[in-house]
């Protein structure tokens, strides 16, 4: 990519420079004029790292230091390794002395939770399982789930009976489950732009699912990323420049349970459905943390909604591609 390409929002990436420009991503022998790559997946995503640096020892360091974290934070918060603390956490209800990363990210999923007024909740999981099970079956019912089976993975939801201290994790309600889906790759993001900052770079632009730019591009100019539309491959919605600042995109796209689309990975935890309100919404906030969570909540509430929390959350705007085709971005 080079300094003056548009960043297209349609894979999971880690660019960082010194001062040319930066990707994510096994690092590969190269010419001493090529970046220092690695590829791999995480997050239940492929990945790429891929760093310019004028010191390729120093780039080969930061792209091991890079992956390293992101393995050490997805074996907290995959849903795809057994064995992660999530997963743990999911089979047992409780997890005791659990890694502090664990615990940051559930308060602040909590915090949110409660400033989306429930918008967003880490704990539909019940709900997905749902979902799962009965699009897995050979003949399913293409209208979706029974009502009564729908009301009773909603008695397991409520971000409210999840307990996080520093010595303990734990689930209140029986068969709750958590998922961090709709945050997690955001406070990886974080994580590995706040790592490459660290060691040096000063304008780097991260994109582990969402995107993080720290500083400027090179030269000075904004990083620019075009939002891609969904449903069109080759059509962007709009794009946005980066200064220090992050934007996450969430879409009913992204996977859905069924051909016709009804059903998908976004639930409204007031009703246990997937909505239909937009095609894709689209935040720019301080942080990708932020800007990944609120991107999964905007996503079942109305525009009016959404708008409040604009006016009363600094830095954050938000694109709305409507079901019906219109593209609208909110500011404050």
């Amino acid at each position: 990519m080079s300094q003056s390409a548009l960043t297209r929002r349609r894979f999971v990436t880690i660019a960082a420079s010194a001062f040319g420009v930066a990707m994510l991503g096994r690092a590969m022998p190269s010419r001493a004029s090529e970046p220092v790559r690695w590829r791999g997946s995480a997050l239940g995503a492929q990945v790429s790292i891929e760093i310019h640096h004028p010191d390729r020892a120093a780039a080969a360091k930061l792209v091991e230091a890079s992956v390293r974290e992101v393995r050490r934070l997805e074996q907290l918060f995959s849903l795809y390794r057994p064995a992660s603390a999530i997963c743990t956490l999911n089979r047992s209800g409780v997890l005791i002395a659990p890694d502090r990363d664990m615990v940051m990210l559930l308060q602040t999923t909590l915090r949110l939770a409660e400033q989306s007024g429930g918008a967003f909740d880490p704990t539909v999981q019940p709900l997905w399982e749902l979902y799962r099970r009965h699009f897995e079956q050979a003949a399913a019912d293409p209208a979706g789930p029974r009502k009564a089976d729908v009301a009773s993975a909603l008695a397991k939801v409520g971000y409210h009976d999840v307990l996080v201290s520093a010595d303990r994790i734990a689930l209140k309600r029986p068969g709750a489950a958590i998922t961090l889906n709709g945050i997690a790759q955001g406070f990886v993001t974080d994580r590995v732009a706040d790592l490459l900052r660290n060691g040096g770079m000063t304008t780097t632009l991260v994109d582990i699912g969402e995107i993080r730019a720290i500083g400027a591009r090179p030269d000075g100019a904004p990083w620019r990323v075009g939002l891609a539309d969904p449903e069109k491959a080759d059509v962007e919605l709009s794009t946005v420049e980066l200064v220090d600042r992050a934007v996450a995109t969430s879409s009913s796209a992204g996977f859905r349970f069924d051909p016709a689309g009804r059903f998908t990975h976004l639930f409204d935890p007031s009703s246990g459905h997937s909505p239909s309100l937009y095609r894709s919404v689209s935040v720019v906030a301080p942080t990708a943390t932020e800007a990944d969570a609120l991107s999964t909540a905007c996503s079942v509430l109305d525009r009016s909604r959404i708008a409040d929390i604009v006016r009363a959350r600094a830095g954050v705007e938000v694109l709305l591609a409507g079901a019906e085709g219109s593209v609208d971005w909110l500011r404050a």
